[in-house]
């Protein structure tokens, strides 16, 4: 059973966000479904999740924007209470080769990527810290471990996120908050449009793509009471790509 408190999960209108969404309901956490413009997409999942006997809440921002981890953050505790656990899964591309990328698309993804992240987390900790319970799970990306030719401001987001994550995991340790990451591989999700799929194949000791429901899987243990003494890890999904 699940603590007093919600999930909010951010870009969880589709793909993996959607996937974890639906799987933290499954284990009783009331969920915020953030979106930034895919309502339709949003009450889908949240459709799905009520049709399960679960509980859900559409919270519409974007996490770019400074303001919008407060605003998402008060709209779960007005309806389920506060979060308890914060999965940062909204994230952007905008791939070019270095000397391409301008500051506009450099600026978009750090901010979406890491800064949003690290806003959401500021805001979450002090309830979860009341509590002496909290999850915070970042979903990052196997791109911050290693290097993806084209992919400079994201791979730098998600390496970033990798750092924070090992940093906050440490400073809220002591007060029964974890705080860890989620970093997949291929995946299909929309995201991973116009990658070079059969190259990645011939790489990947799985020979295929992973799916949402895998990743939710890893995030569903990461928030479990049973994950109490994981903090500042990163669980890599990739088929064994990284291996």
């Amino acid at each position: 059973m699940a603590r007093e408190g919600a999930a909010l999960v951010t870009g969880a209108t589709r793909g993996i966000g959607a996937a974890i969404a639906t799987t933290l309901a499954s284990e009783g956490w009331p969920v915020g479904v953030n979106f930034r413009s895919d309502a339709a997409g949003a009450e889908r999942v949240i459709a799905a999740i009520e049709q399960r006997g679960g509980q859900a809440l559409a919270v519409q921002g974007d996490v770019s924007d400074p303001d919008a981890a407060d605003r998402l953050c008060a709209q779960v505790e007005e309806r389920f209470g506060p979060v308890m656990v914060l999965v940062n899964n909204a994230g952007v591309r905008a791939d070019n080769l270095s000397p391409q990328i301008d500051d506009e698309d450099w600026r978009l993804v750090l901010d979406t990527n890491l800064s949003g992240p690290f806003r959401l987390i500021r805001r979450a900790l002090r309830p979860m810290m009341r509590a002496r319970f909290g999850r915070v799970i970042n979903i990052a990306s196997i791109v911050g471990q290693r290097a993806n030719p084209g992919q400079a401001n994201y791979a730098a987001s998600k390496a970033g996120l990798i750092g924070l994550t090992k940093t906050v995991a440490a400073e809220v340790a002591r007060r029964g908050v974890t705080v860890n990451a989620v970093a997949p591989g291929l995946v299909q999700t929309e995201l991973a449009a116009g990658v070079d799929e059969q190259r990645f194949f011939e790489a990947v000791p799985a020979r295929r793509a992973g799916t949402p429901e895998e990743v939710a899987a890893c995030v569903r243990f990461l928030a479990s009471e049973e994950a109490s003494y994981v903090t500042g890890s990163t669980l890599t999904v990739d088929g064994g790509l990284t291996a």
